[in-house]
C-alpha cells in the first residue's frame, strides 16, 4: 500500500465474506434499501408505514447507521439507445416525438458556456449499516474481561461474530420488509465496488470498475 492511498486513512482492515472487518475489531454488514414513494400512498398507508417503520425503531437493541448515496446518472448509453431507436420508427409523427425527446435530454445535461452543467438526473441509493463488535460476545464468570480493541480477529473469533451479525441483519431485514421495503444484503464484490465508486465517483460515473482478482473475494 503506498504511503499517500485512501486505505491509510480508513479503519477498514479488509472485507471478508460479505462483512467489513475494522481495525478496532468490529465487524459491518450493509444492506442496500429499496425506496418507496410515500407521496403516492393514501393518507391511511402513509400512516400505516410510519407505524411499521416506528415499530422497528422501537425494537431495536442495538446501534445502526443509514446511509444514502447520490449519484449522477451518465446518460451516454442512453441516448445512444434512443438515437437508433428514432431510426428505427417507421411513422413519421413516433421519429419526430423520439427525436424530440432525445434533444430535450441532451439540452438538459448540456454544458453551459461557462462549462457548468444545466441540470443533471441523480439516482438515489439507501443503505443500512448494521454493527457487531467482539465485546457483545466475550462474557465470563464475574462479568465481562477486557477485550483486546486492537489486533486482527482469529478466524474463530470472526466465524463467531459473522453469525452474530448475519442473525441481527435477518432481524433488521424482517422489519424493514414489514415497513413495505425490499432488502439485500451486499456481497463481499459488491461492498468493494461500492467503496470505489464512493471514493472514486468520476470512474464510477462512467461505469469504470477495477477488477477484482477471484482470490480477494474468497
Amino acid at each position: 500500500m503506498s504511503k499517500g492511498s485512501t486505505q491509510q486513512f480508513l479503519e477498514l482492515e479488509e472485507i471478508k465474506e460479505g462483512t467489513l472487518v475494522l481495525r478496532d475489531r468490529t465487524i459491518r454488514g450493509v444492506m442496500l434499501v429499496s425506496s418507496q414513494n410515500f407521496a403516492l400512498k393514501s393518507e391511511e398507508e402513509q400512516q400505516a408505514t410510519i407505524y411499521q417503520f416506528q415499530s422497528f425503531l422501537n425494537s431495536l437493541d442495538f446501534s445502526l447507521q443509514i446511509v444514502a448515496q447520490s449519484r449522477r446518472l451518465n446518460l451516454t448509453g442512453y441516448l445512444e439507445y434512443l438515437r437508433g431507436l428514432e431510426q428505427q420508427q417507421s411513422a413519421d409523427l413516433l421519429k419526430k416525438q423520439t427525436a424530440s425527446y432525445r434533444e430535450f435530454v441532451e439540452q438538459l445535461i448540456a454544458p453551459t458556456q461557462e462549462g457548468k452543467v444545466k441540470g443533471s438526473i441523480m439516482a438515489k441509493s439507501f443503505f443500512v449499516v448494521v454493527p457487531f463488535s467482539w465485546i457483545e460476545t466475550v462474557q465470563e464468570e464475574g462479568g465481562f474481561r477486557a477485550p483486546k480493541i486492537r489486533g486482527k480477529l482469529s478466524e474463530e473469533e470472526f466465524q463467531r461474530m459473522k453469525n452474530q451479525l448475519w442473525q441481527r441483519m435477518e432481524f433488521v431485514a424482517l422489519g424493514l420488509r414489514r415497513a413495505g421495503l425490499q432488502v439485500l444484503p451486499l456481497s463481499s464484490e459488491e461492498l468493494m465496488e461500492l467503496f470505489w465508486s464512493w471514493h472514486h465517483p468520476a470512474e464510477a460515473e462512467v461505469g469504470y470498475y477495477p477488477e477484482i482478482p477471484p482470490e480477494v473475494l474468497k
